[in-house]
This record gives C-alpha cells, sequence and structure tokens, in this order.
C-alpha cells in the first residue's frame, strides 16, 4: 500500500484487520512462474549450462552479471535494541529515493564486485560491461558474459558511450550469452544478488553511499574468503528432471 502510494503509512495490525474483515489469506497462494515447452527456452538453457561445466581458466573467465532494483529507505524514528538483545524498528519510514545495484562473479573464481548506480539504462549496462573488461580482466583472452536478454542489454550501447575503437575492442573480447525468459535462475548473479540481500544488506538503507558501503564490505569479505560457485545442474540433468519444457518432435 506505501510502494503504491496509496497512503503514506501502515501497521501491521491495520493489515491484519483489514485481511480478517475480507476474509482475505494471501498465504495460502503462491506465485509460480513455469515457463512452455518451447525449443527456444531449452537451446538457450543448455547453452548456458553448457557453458557452466567448462573448466575453470583464468584466460578465458565465466562472468555473469545481473541488476537488481534497491528502494531507499530511511527512519523517521532510530531503531533500537533491547536488553535481550532484539532490535526494534519502527514500522513508519520515509522513501529516499532508488538505485540499482549491478552484481558481477566470477563463479570458479571466486571474486564478484557489487557496484551501485543511480538507474538501470543501456549506458550503464554498457559502462559496467566495459568495466568489466577493462578493469577486471585486461589480460584475458576471452570473457564469456552471462546474462539476462533485457533491452538495456545491447551492443549498440557502447558506440553510444565510448569511440568506435574502444567499443569494437571491448566486443571483441566477450562472448556473450543469454538466459532465456523466464530462465533468470540459470544466472548465478540472480543468486548471488539474494545473498547479499539476506547477509549484506540492513532493513532500511536510506541512501546511495549507505548501499555502496554495505555492498562492498559484502563483496570484499567474500571476496577474502573466496567462496567459488559449485553450479552442479547439468544440461543431462535438465533432459531428465525437466523434460515437460522440452518440445515434443518426430525422430
Amino acid at each position: 500500500m506505501v510502494e503504491l502510494e496509496y497512503v503514506p503509512a501502515i501497521s501491521h495490525e491495520s493489515v491484519r484487520q483489514l485481511l480478517k474483515k475480507n476474509k482475505l489469506k494471501p498465504w495460502r497462494v503462491k506465485g509460480w512462474l513455469i515457463p512452455e515447452a518451447s525449443a527456444e527456452f531449452v537451446c538457450a538453457m543448455e547453452e548456458v549450462l553448457d557453458v557452466y561445466q567448462r573448466p575453470y581458466d583464468p584466460q578465458r573467465p565465466v562472468v555473469c552479471l545481473d541488476e537488481s532494483p534497491q528502494q531507499l529507505i530511511g527512519e523517521c524514528r532510530a531503531s533500537f535494541t533491547d536488553s535481550q538483545g532484539v532490535e526494534h524498528i519502527d514500522y513508519e519510514y520515509s522513501r529516499e529515493g532508488t538505485a540499482d545495484v549491478y552484481m558481477i562473479v566470477e563463479p570458479l573464481g571466486g571474486r564478484r564486485e557489487v557496484h551501485v548506480r543511480e538507474r538501470h539504462t543501456a549506458q550503464d549496462w554498457a559502462a559496467e560491461v566495459a568495466y568489466i573488461v577493462e578493469e577486471m580482466y585486461p589480460t584475458a583472452q576471452k570473457i564469456t558474459l552471462i546474462q539476462d536478454n533485457l533491452s538495456a542489454h545491447k551492443k549498440a550501447a557502447l558506440y553510444e558511450c565510448f569511440a568506435p575503437e574502444r567499443a569494437r575492442a571491448i566486443l571483441a573480447k566477450l562472448e556473450f550469452v543469454f538466459t532465456p525468459k523466464h530462465g533468470s535462475w540459470l544466472n548465478v548473479a540472480e543468486i548471488e544478488l539474494s545473498v547479499l540481500t539476506r547477509q549484506g544488506l540492513p532493513t532500511h538503507v536510506a541512501s546511495q553511499a549507505e548501499l555502496r558501503a554495505c555492498v562492498t564490505a559484502w563483496y570484499e569479505q567474500r571476496n577474502a574468503r573466496a567462496s567459488t560457485v559449485n553450479w552442479q545442474f547439468t544440461t543431462q540433468d535438465a533432459r531428465i528432471k525437466l523434460k515437460q519444457l522440452y518440445p515434443s518432435f518426430n525422430s
């Protein structure tokens, strides 16, 4: 209700009474999204799964990229921790705008970086891609970049941001692999974003500077532990466990 700006604030008790009055039980409804069987979906899925089976090669790293919007929320009244160690946070808060969090992760290298930007545009994506190629892996022979197939993820954006020589040099070092529609679970960067939300972000983050400090502390700690991602789900597994997604064909 607050996010949609129907009301400036609302308590948990008001929500409970409203649900009871209207006999609503949202906890008994679960959202789900299962893609329909299609050659397009399984083709993209198997391409991603095959990439994850490649052996580790520092000269040809596999890198995953994903982004997520983050609501910036300030506290109207300061939180406190009682004598039992329980943190008390007031339900009222102030909306301080939004930011976009970009997750870059190399699953087998145990390396990730998280950047905070004001928005998610094709130009922001181009800047992140340029950073991956020129700053993170300047000596790599080829970089395989796994990402969602969003409209903002277009090669032409590099030519909008950089001189043609630089744009071409960046693209020449990249192999793009796109997850299928409704298949974002195939992107390790999305999984890392979930881990970041659970482990590295407090309930309220009021500014981009605070958000940047939180995400930097989180990924530096994980990098120090060299936390790798051991992806186990293979193409052969998909053909068995997800066989209902494969289209029928005439042999």
